[in-house]
């Protein structure tokens, strides 16, 4: 189920994994916007290890004697801006489980120890103070994260990179990144049309498109472009 994600996600990015969900009818389950990766240019893709915090370490220690090689932790920390709930010794931790790399709903800590590590991490930035707080643990305590509006299982994949995270079931992921890449070639092949001097317009039939929706105004472009094979919104 979980067999080359990486590589399928290599040439990839996480606008044209969102596109082949809407194409596809895959629900969108975006993280928060603003979640972005600790060193430029980390990338990401792996199954889900969900862990929640509540103020101590040891739920992320836990999750880790389970984890599967490559998978992602997905920290859930309910999106605080008052605490850093991962440092350098939780990521190191994780590269010693396997684990690929490291998502929060939160903040992380120990930047310039995070960069030296490698480990791909992705926060909605950092913070110097720890937790003081340590709440009440519930069961649901691994079985899964809350991000943002979603609760993020071990049945989930995880992709992420400059523009952000998303989460798509681990069952239709590679539909997915199937559709993302033929929406992909298609987009290059645009790119380079347009590189070479034939518009975006031409190539959609826009002018086509602005006739037809003078005529019928509920006429979307997204159905043109459905119905020309083009690809720009999705």
């Amino acid at each position: 189920m979980f067999d080359g994600l990486t590589e399928a996600f290599k040439d990839l990015s996480t606008p044209l994994v969102a596109d082949a969900c809407v194409r596809l009818e895959v629900p969108l389950r975006l993280a928060p916007p603003g979640i972005r990766p600790v060193a430029p240019g980390s990338r990401l893709a792996g199954p889900a290890l969900p862990a929640r915090h509540y103020g101590s370490v040891d739920v992320f220690l836990e999750a880790f004697e389970t984890a599967r090689p490559g998978s992602v932790l997905v920290a859930g920390n309910a999106g605080r801006l008052d605490e850093a709930c991962v440092g350098d010794l939780t990521a190191l931790e994780a590269a010693a489980a396997g684990v690929a790399g490291l998502v929060i709903w939160g903040l992380h800590r120990d930047t310039p120890e995070l960069l030296e590590i490698g480990l791909p991490v992705f926060s909605y930035g950092s913070c110097p103070a720890g937790p003081v707080r340590l709440d009440d643990r519930e069961p649901e305590a691994l079985a899964d994260a809350p991000f943002g509006p979603h609760r993020v299982t071990a049945q989930d994949v995880v992709f992420a990179d400059a523009d952000g995270v998303l989460f798509v079931a681990a069952d239709r992921a590679a539909e997915v990144l199937e559709t993302a890449d033929a929406i992909h070639r298609t987009e290059r092949e645009q790119a380079r049309l347009i590189r070479a001097g034939r518009t975006l317009r031409e190539q959609t039939g826009f002018a086509a498109y602005l006739e037809r929706r003078a005529a019928d105004p509920s006429h979307s472009f997204r159905r043109h472009l459905r119905g020309s094979g083009g690809a720009i919104e999705e």
